[in-house]
């Protein structure tokens, strides 16, 4: 089980775990906060629970998606849900999640991220937020697999991104 940081007596929704050294430079557990918070509250979820957030390199991520998707190349965000949370019907709402400590881990890698951003003409840090939100709604089992899942999706990150003053990346 992981330590959870205290904050004010009350329990940090993000275990941060930071690989790479370029992450500190962006107040990554601030934004890392920010974007899980918002994520789970877009989707109606209590935020009573636990995300574990490895902040990474392109290296790191390209080794992890080589052992658990059997892709041995870098992207941005990896996630892993501690529950199958996954609707029956395409488009469909999650089943939500049980009463528990942890939703899962994500991992975010530093090189993809900053290049993303600058492709997109975006700061780091709004992308951040988006991929974090993204990770997060994976662990609630939301996903894009299928377009009408995509829409579902989409709809929850545009309006998780509003709340901190993000435009919608689509």
């Amino acid at each position: 089980m992981r330590m959870m940081q205290r904050r004010n007596g009350m329990a940090d929704l993000v275990d941060l775990v930071i690989e790479d050294t370029r992450w500190a430079a962006l107040d990554m557990s601030a934004l890392a906060e920010q974007a899980a918070n918002a994520a789970l509250n877009a989707a109606g979820i209590p935020v009573e629970y636990e995300i574990c957030i490895l902040g990474c390199n392109d290296a790191r991520i390209a080794e992890l998606n080589a052992e658990f998707r059997e892709r041995p190349t870098a992207t941005n965000v990896l996630s892993w849900p501690a529950f199958e949370l996954a609707p029956e019907i395409e488009g469909g709402q999650p089943t939500p999640p049980p009463q528990a400590e942890e939703l899962g881990d994500i991992a975010i890698a530093y090189e993809t991220c900053e290049r993303e951003a600058v492709e997109k003409g975006i700061t780091i840090h709004a992308h951040v937020l988006h991929l974090i939100v993204h990770g997060c709604l994976h662990l609630l089992g939301y996903d894009h697999e299928t377009d009408k899942d995509a829409t579902l999706m989409e709809e929850l990150e545009v309006k998780a991104l509003a709340t901190m003053g993000v435009d919608d990346p689509y």
